[in-house]
């Protein structure tokens, strides 16, 4: 491919609206443009990259015995509200009506629409199980895109979704889309690491998210350092405190003027943070509730959520409301004497000790020696809190790390929440009627775009792995008037493409440095270099763009030397 018949236009500068590395070096590689907020136009070159991970995508969903289909990107309003997602997915959903004012959304996933085609056509157990999968664009309206492709609106994803007749068969569907997806990160050549995860809107007994190692990642990932346990900070277990059996003197009220944070009254009353009750008020389904942790530790809003078996997200409490629950004004709410119509949640490490501080629910007050249980003895107990690099391991109690990760992959054990809602069933080998085990299973494509160049990239621009590179070398003829080079770029391209390889001629006539610093940018990760000096040697430069090495080889025999370094040059990505 010549570069001169190519649209690859590269800029000098990234725009001004890019923050993280992939959406600048995107955007000055001429692979993306911008169209609107979180909304990318794919230019050739980022087309050629997307289509190299979709065929990756592909191969490991058709060797898992998925089967591709494609549906509608519109759906009609009838079928989420038959599943009872149309009045919760919340405004993410983009809705819309047609000539004849009926509803529909643009498609963020699809289980509504394939769990419809499937309850029409199977009837019998001997059609499960059944798992199809289709590649399409989704859109999500999110009330703050951001980072290019990492939090765009509209995203090209694999979505993949399994129908079995029982648990144990789900749970085979579900372990060979964990494989599956294990393999085609590890052929991407990216940095992963399978965590347990929150189930969100999507729903389902349990999921596991698939997390790209990366700095700029705006997940935090926790992880054993002795065993292979990890998880989503958002559900990260934590082992529960051994409860203490001390108890501490009565309460006592203390002044605490315009004291309203943790950092103020620690300071001013001289007690560390771990040794206070913080509370929150929040808002779950329409009710109040206390969320009581540690002084130095965060409520965990997931978790409570969960805890909570609240349909909707808990929210934080209005100043308002929080004086008409308490008594006093925000920063002083407690648990004790606190009204009977706030339900109270308190993480189970409160339980490890006793003599805490906590807000008295009266404005500039506070109260010592409080002891949850025996002051609060409506207070319910569970794991709420975020977890720390302090805790434990909650499989072999090892220590804990910590890391920052992008999320490229998600896979849901759906159970029933689909089939039963939309009667989704078939009959058993006793002519009995079940309803069938449904799983869901996706890939941000297109974010794995941005992630593969989030882990590798440096001062210079991308560096494409072998197997997400637009193309396998790129040609720089550095003067393509000069009828010597030209011929023997001519040669190269031709026992490239001979060898099955896919080869970038880069023929502009421009300046060696402007070619050399467009290479660098777009990352493909050979470079070979034609010039009339090297020629006149005897030899052709080739340079590895993810070591920077430069070595000559012999123009006469360049067949032979190239395959050599090419396997060197694969080596260095760790590619057999």
């Amino acid at each position: 491919m010549r570069w001169s018949q190519w649209y690859i236009p590269t800029l000098k500068e990234a725009p001004g609206d890019a923050e993280v590395v992939s959406h600048k070096l995107m955007v000055r590689a001429g692979m993306i443009r911008k169209l609107t907020s979180g909304v990318y136009s794919w230019l050739p070159l980022g087309m050629k990259t997307l289509q190299k991970i979709t065929q990756i995508v592909r191969e490991e969903m058709n060797r898992a015995g998925a089967q591709e289909i494609l549906m509608p990107a519109v759906q009609p309003a009838d079928l989420w509200r038959e599943s009872g997602r149309w009045a919760h997915y919340g405004k993410e959903l983009l809705r819309f009506k047609d000539r004849h004012d009926r509803d529909y959304c643009y498609g963020p996933t699809h289980e509504e629409v394939v769990t419809d085609l499937v309850r029409g056509e199977v009837r019998s157990y001997r059609q499960l199980p059944l798992c199809l999968y289709q590649i399409q664009w989704k859109f999500r309206d999110e009330v703050r895109p951001r980072f290019g492709l990492m939090r765009g609106r509209e995203f090209l994803m694999k979505d993949a979704y399994s129908f079995d007749r029982d648990r144990e068969g789900a749970d085979r569907s579900y372990d060979a889309m964990y494989e599956a997806y294990k393999r085609i990160f590890s052929r991407l050549g990216l940095q992963f690491r399978p965590v347990q995860a929150d189930t969100g809107s999507i729903g389902g007994s349990s999921s596991h998210e698939f997390m790209v190692l990366a700095e700029t990642g705006e997940d935090t990932i926790a992880y054993c350092k002795s065993c292979d346990w990890s998880a989503n900070i958002e559900q990260a277990e934590i082992k529960a405190s051994k409860p203490v059996s001390s108890s501490c003197p009565e309460n006592e009220e203390v002044s605490t003027p315009g004291m309203h944070t943790i950092d103020e009254v620690s300071s001013f009353l001289k007690c560390p943070p771990e040794k206070m009750i913080k509370t929150l008020l929040y808002v779950a389904d329409g009710k109040p509730v206390a969320a009581l942790v540690r002084g130095d530790r965060e409520v965990n809003e997931i978790k409570l959520k969960n805890f909570l078996h609240a349909e909707t997200d808990v929210v934080l409490a209005l100043p308002e409301q929080v004086e008409a629950w308490t008594g006093a004004a925000v920063g002083f709410a407690g648990p004790v004497g606190l009204s009977a119509a706030v339900r109270i949640v308190a993480d189970n490490e409160l339980l490890a000790d006793t003599g805490y501080v906590a807000g008295a629910n009266k404005t500039d007050t506070h109260l010592l020696n409080v002891d949850p249980r025996r002051d609060a003895p409506s207070s319910e107990y569970g794991d709420i809190r975020n977890i720390t690099q302090n805790d434990v391991c909650p499989v072999c109690g090892g220590s804990v790390g910590m890391a920052k990760g992008i999320e490229v992959g998600h896979i849901f054990k759906l159970g029933t929440k689909y089939s039963k809602a939309m009667n989704a069933v078939f009959l058993d080998e006793n002519g009995k009627e079940q309803v069938m085990i449904m799983g869901c299973y996706g890939i941000g494509v297109s974010r794995v775009v941005a992630a593969c160049i989030e882990q590798n990239f440096d001062h210079d621009g991308i560096l494409f792995p072998p197997q997400a590179a637009p193309f396998d070398v790129h040609v720089i003829c550095l003067d393509p008037k000069d009828e010597a080079v030209l011929r023997k770029t001519e040669a190269v391209e031709s026992y490239l493409l001979n060898s099955g390889l896919d080869p970038l001629i880069d023929d502009r006539e421009e300046r060696p440095g402007v070619k050399f610093k467009d290479a660098d940018l777009i990352g493909i990760p050979m470079q070979i270099i034609i010039g009339g000096k090297g020629l006149s040697k005897g030899v052709i430069e080739v340079k590895n763009r993810k070591t920077g090495e430069k070595e000559t080889l012999s123009a006469e025999t360049f067949a032979p030397a190239f395959e050599e370094w090419k396997n060197r040059v694969r080596k260095s990505w760790k590619i057999r």
